[in-house]
């Protein structure tokens, strides 16, 4: 059996301490990297230096006197993710004149994100990210299956790993892991969350009522899935929006798109105005979407889903409230939560599917990071946290550097404790795999793991 060294941690610069640069703090200093933090707020500086192990700046990150403050001459990665696409863009610029180390930039203008890949190129950046629009493309998969509480991708688009509840009455209360991957081709349970807690499930293990569980299957099987225990799915025919900022307008685009009526509700007459312009096809009301007449007047109680995207996290979450309490039981919720971290008390409340954006940016950061850390025959395709972050999903591209892992049964594998092979993905056929199969060179290969920090598919063995 092989051993891989442990990676050495990155020199990384963060410069922005909002709720994506705390995030990412909090994240990469746990995974064991050298993080320095740039702000110009001294007692948010203060606050992040006395609270992690790490270096802080006071000062303009995009200041060539700052970023040479910060280290940057030894600094592998830096990250921007102030409140300002400008700014974010103007530091990655400065730095990358400086040194060759990788760059990441938030940007969440529409007129710059439809551009990202241009950006990208031209300014030499490793990743442009946009957290509204990494969000809305989530909530449109959400809506797209309306039973599913989370959809994520992976493999391209072939696979999806998908969260849902197990109903009372529902055929799966009472069956076991085995037998539903005997009923059910193609699909394998791989998390559960019960009681608080979360477990990587073996076949013998049986699911409740009550239970909030996760599956992989090709992206085609998910609605078979379930048709076959008795939850149809298909996506919704409308849907209201309350806010008119960015994200309602990346949503919106995007629901048009997939064929969904949309409906945006905005206080301010200017940006309905703009929202108009920008889609023609949706239906945009000026007025008060925290009005209850309004809301009534509006149809709220006959729409199939509600996406409150105001700039509150507290109003998005009456809102939500309010209208499970009003619509028909089938009306599709999902709620955006930006700021408030009370987790305990956002899963006592019936919120229907909620999304973090701090967290699905720093998913795809910290996806760079590892992969970027590990050696060079590692390589992270997609990272998806689960269950508050308390499981990670893992898709990793094998090459053939890794002889004690390919070309041997799964059976025979020494893996560590709670992980499991979910699906191994062959030039875009999706394996949900048993005992007998094995890992090939070139394959991408999905993990599910309460383990933390896997940068390499050799983590997964003794």
């Amino acid at each position: 059996m092989f051993h891989q060294k442990k990676p050495k941690g990155l020199n990384i610069i963060i410069v922005g301490l909002g709720r994506v640069g705390e995030t990412l703090v909090d994240q990469l200093s746990a995974e064991g990297h050298d993080i320095t933090v740039v702000d110009k707020d001294m007692a948010k500086v203060k606050e992040i230096s006395e609270l992690y192990d790490v270096i802080g700046v006071v000062g303009n990150g995009a200041s060539f006197g700052v970023q040479m403050e910060a280290g940057i001459e030894d600094a592998n990665l830096i990250i921007a993710v102030t409140e300002s696409d400008e700014l974010n863009l103007l530091c990655c610029t400065v730095a990358r004149r400086v040194v060759e180390c990788a760059a990441i930039a938030r940007v969440r203008n529409p007129d710059y994100s439809f551009e990202s890949s241009y950006l990208r190129e031209q300014l030499g950046l490793a990743m442009i990210i946009n957290p509204e629009l990494e969000t809305s493309r989530q909530m449109a998969r959400i809506l797209g299956m309306p039973k599913a509480l989370e959809v994520n991708t992976f493999a391209h688009g072939h696979a999806e790993l998908i969260k849902f509840k197990v109903s009372k009455g529902s055929i799966l209360d009472g069956m076991s892991i085995s037998a539903i991957g005997a009923k059910t081709e193609n699909v394998l349970v791989c998390a559960v969350e019960r009681g608080g807690t979360v477990f990587i499930p073996s076949g013998s293990d049986v699911l409740q009522a009550g239970d909030v569980a996760s599956f992989v299957a090709p992206r085609k099987v998910a609605r078979a899935f379930f048709k076959k225990i008795g939850s149809k799915s298909q996506q919704v025919k409308n849907t209201m929006i309350v806010g008119g900022g960015n994200s309602a307008y990346y949503l919106g685009r995007q629901l048009l798109h997939m064929g969904i009526n949309v409906k945006i509700i905005e206080k301010n007459a200017e940006r309905c105005d703009r929202l108009s312009e920008l889609l023609p096809k949706a239906v945009v009301i000026n007025g008060d979407g925290s009005d209850e007449d309004l809301l009534r007047e509006e149809g709220v109680e006959d729409t199939e889903s509600f996406v409150p995207l105001t700039g509150s996290d507290e109003e998005n979450i009456l809102l939500t409230l309010y209208v499970k309490r009003v619509s028909k039981d089938s009306t599709k919720v999902i709620t955006k939560i930006n700021r408030i971290t009370f987790g305990d008390v956002i899963d006592g409340l019936d919120l229907g599917s909620v999304l973090y954006p701090r967290y699905i940016t720093a998913e795809e950061i910290i996806a760079y990071v590892r992969a970027k850390s590990a050696s060079r025959s590692s390589n992270i395709e997609t990272l998806s946290y689960m269950f508050d972050q308390r499981v990670e999903a893992i898709e990793f591209k094998v090459d053939d550097h890794y002889k004690g892992l390919t070309n041997i049964p799964l059976m025979k594998l020494n893996l560590k404790k709670n992980v499991l092979i979910s699906f191994i993905n062959r030039q875009g056929k999706i394996i949900i795999p048993s005992g007998q199969d094995m890992i090939l060179p070139g394959d991408t290969v999905m993990v599910v793991t309460t383990n933390k920090g896997f940068v390499a598919i050799s983590d997964i063995i003794n």
